[in-house]
């Protein structure tokens, strides 16, 4: 058995939330070996938000050209896949190459391995035959894969996830997308306004069904105008592929395609981490996490593993609280002040960095604060979609569920002079759900043309829990999407 090199910290999983983590430690100073077995960055860079949001920015730019008839003269429009996979593959994955952000982590001082890494005991990470000792603590970033469902017959076919719908060069001429989540609707889209003939399978009774029953019927309607079939309360039951077509059986009902996307979620492997050795259960779906991200006493876990929603910015937002606690727990090892853990974020990891080394410029300016706890009442989500689905907190069904007094204002966006202009279609919206006892907003949703930055302003009411009162005597620029919210705001009841 190798003996066990000793080390500040091991980060398992360089995803966005792990390299974040691993980068700023190691330039606080810290010791840090990073692991990752895949590509470094994750699915953010490579399959998800970047590659995906370039395919919708062009399809975007077609739909946009199309409507150049009847506002503004004529225009024709011949999309043209190649230029879209050509700027995926060179500008945003460098043809899924990692090497450009495993010499950025390096750069910083950090250690790469390549491998897969295995929790060996408390404090302890194998990785092949290589053992680490981490002093300061381990994270744990090993994020999520698809969550194929176990249809019979669909395990033999060449169906696709989102990886080989990111990296194909030259497009289907039809396709079935099993699920009508956010990643379904939106790579339909593109595919459609891109001349695919797209067919959406969605269990449930209707596409998007964990946002607002408004927002499902304005992106259902946005999808229909593009060419997307929607067949909702759909059941597979079983995926044959004869070597050029897929068939999907459901019940009664069968459709075909050339080629079937699988986007029915994702799920956490936790299996392979070899939780077991530190007394934690590994047949959970996600790793439970404690609001300042431990799993355990100095291990620690970020991003889509966690369970707290799959986005960047949520992966973002646990590594800056991850940091935060690691170099507080380290300074206070070195026996630095505020043994009660509540030292300044900055000035906590100020403190570690110079207890161990490090340099303090790299940590950032001084400032004053705790220790965060993690917060989500505020999360914002985004669904990019022509139009955009904003949303923010809870949702009105989540909030009758919950038994809370509340109030609902709700506008249509071509109501507002902005919309009128725009002239947008189908009907974008803004939702309000406020707390009728707290006289705050708890939920929003922006539907629109620019949905996702109406929805910052959002997002501050309910994190900030900015009294509505006070929300309604603010001034709202005319004429923009976002002074819609006043006449939500005024429909509140």
């Amino acid at each position: 058995m190798a003996e066990p090199e000793l080390v500040d910290v091991v980060v398992v999983g360089l995803g966005v939330g792990g390299e974040e983590v691993a980068g700023r430690l190691a330039e606080a100073g810290l010791t840090v070996v990073g692991v990752e077995r895949d590509l470094v960055g994750g699915e953010c860079p490579y399959w998800g938000c970047i590659p995906s949001k370039m395919m919708i920015r062009a399809g975007n730019t077609l739909a946009e050209a199309r409507r150049v008839n009847g506002l503004a003269g004529s225009a024709q429009v011949r999309p043209d896949w190649a230029l879209v996979a050509k700027r995926i593959r060179e500008e945003a994955t460098d043809t899924w190459n990692d090497r450009a952000a495993v010499d950025r982590f390096t750069g910083k001082g950090g250690r790469f391995l390549r491998g897969s890494g295995r929790l060996d005991g408390p404090g302890r990470v194998r990785v092949g035959e290589q053992v680490f000792q981490a002093r300061r603590g381990i994270v744990l970033g090993t994020g999520t894969r698809p969550s194929i469902p176990p249809i019979d017959g669909l395990a033999d076919t060449p169906y696709w996830t989102n990886h080989q719908a990111i990296e194909v060069a030259e497009l289907p001429t039809s396709l079935l997308v099993l699920g009508g989540g956010a990643i379904g609707v939106e790579l339909a889209q593109v595919f459609a306004r891109f001349g695919v003939r797209v067919t959406v399978l969605e269990a449930s009774g209707r596409v998007l069904a964990l946002e607002e029953p408004e927002s499902s019927g304005v992106v259902a309607a946005a999808l229909r105008a593009d060419g997307v079939e929607i067949a909702t309360d759909v059941k597979a039951e079983r995926v044959d592929h004869d070597g050029d077509t897929f068939t999907v059986h459901a019940g009664e009902r069968s459709f075909n395609a050339e080629q079937l996307l699988v986007v029915t979620g994702r799920r956490a492997h936790l299996d392979e981490l070899g939780l077991d050795t530190i007394g934690v259960d590994a047949t959970q779906r996600y790793l439970p996490v404690d609001d300042r991200m431990h799993v355990t006493d100095e291990v620690w876990a970020v991003g889509d593993v966690t369970g707290e929603g799959a986005f960047t910015h949520i992966a973002m937002y646990q590594a800056s609280i991850v940091v935060a606690e690691v170099l507080d727990h380290a300074r206070r090892a070195e026996g630095g002040p505020d043994a009660s853990g509540t030292a300044s974020v900055v000035g906590g990891a100020m403190g570690a960095a110079s207890a161990v080394g490090g340099a303090l410029g790299a940590v950032g300016p001084s400032a004053a604060g705790t220790v965060p706890r993690a917060d989500y009442r505020a999360l914002p989500r985004v669904t990019f979609t022509d139009p955009e689905v904003g949303a923010v907190g809870l949702t009105e069904r989540q909030a009758r569920e919950r038994g809370i007094n509340m109030q609902v204002g709700f506008t249509e966006l071509s109501s507002s002079t902005r919309g009128w202009i725009h002239r947008t279609e189908p009907g974008g919206f803004i939702k309000l759900i406020a707390d009728a006892d707290q006289g705050v907003l708890i939920g929003a949703t922006s539907v629109g043309p620019a949905g996702g930055e109406v929805l910052s302003a959002l997002v501050v009411a309910v994190h900030a829990a900015v009294p509505v009162s006070q929300l309604r005597h603010m001034i709202y620029a005319y004429p923009t999407f976002h002074r819609a919210i006043e006449s939500a705001l005024a429909d509140l009841s």
